[in-house]
């Protein structure tokens, strides 16, 4: 299963810089993972101040 980014997203850039597969990108609210391209390897929830990234 893929990560998803909650509401709590403050927008910070953390998790698409630790992303290995640049799975993450800005969108107009907060940050979105493409779940086709997610590894599950959990390098964004481990990086994020707030726990926006989420296992689905």
């Amino acid at each position: 299963m893929a990560y998803k980014i909650s509401d709590e997203c403050i927008m910070c850039g953390a998790c698409e810089a630790e992303c290995p597969v640049s799975a993450i990108s800005a969108a107009d609210d907060k940050y979105a993972i493409d779940a086709d391209s997610c590894l599950d390897c959990g390098a964004c929830a481990g990086v994020c101040p707030v726990g926006a990234p989420q296992a689905e």
